[in-house]
């Protein structure tokens, strides 16, 4: 991509989050990237074109950084709390899973597909590395891996939400703290 374009899905990445959807105007893109009106329609055919690049660079820069705890050194344990315990601004929220409170790309099924896409990713790859302590003896046998995974992602959604209401991040770590707990009474270790 150019300087331009990256730019300009940068931009919109940022005001995506900030102001959703509706709120982020070809304008508001152009003024936050400096780049003309003829260099964003060069690069991409609208706004819609270009929030879609901006959501898949998202969703694609989530899930590298999860994989980064996912797949490094320790227990499977180990590895989801360096995942769920790692740094986050979590008064600004998840920046995808703010995208589904935004009625506009919940509506349209181009723009939620790259989000949808992220959170089964997310789903998955927890479950296996549930599936993967369970066959290594580090969790029960009784643990149901995908039935967890997906308490744990609603959790961790949930945990943002929360904290945005109350202005504090506590509530997040609090629930973070909670999953985490919740995981280790399955530990066989």
């Amino acid at each position: 991509m150019s300087s331009t374009s990256e730019r300009l899905v940068e931009s919109t990445r940022e005001l995506l989050w900030e102001r959703g959807y509706v709120g982020t105007s070809p304008k508001a893109i152009q003024q936050r990237s400096g780049a003309g009106q003829g260099s964003m329609y060069h690069h991409f055919n609208g706004k819609h074109d270009l929030a879609l690049a901006a959501i898949r660079r998202t969703a694609e820069e989530m899930r590298a950084k999860a994989e980064e705890q996912f797949s490094g050194p320790g227990t499977v344990l180990e590895r989801i709390g360096a995942y769920l315990l790692r740094e986050r601004d979590v008064l600004k929220g998840c920046p995808v899973g703010r995208l589904t409170q935004d009625p506009e790309i919940v509506a349209d099924a181009v723009l939620r597909e790259p989000v949808d896409e992220t959170f089964a990713w997310l789903r998955g790859r927890l479950t296996e590395l549930l599936e993967e302590g369970r066959t290594r003896g580090e969790l029960a046998p009784g643990l149901d891996p995908a039935a967890t995974a997906s308490a744990m992602v609603a959790t961790l959604q949930g945990g943002y939400v929360l904290a945005r209401a109350a202005g504090s991040t506590e509530p997040f770590h609090q629930a973070v703290t909670g999953i985490l707990q919740l995981l280790a009474t399955h530990s066989t270790k």
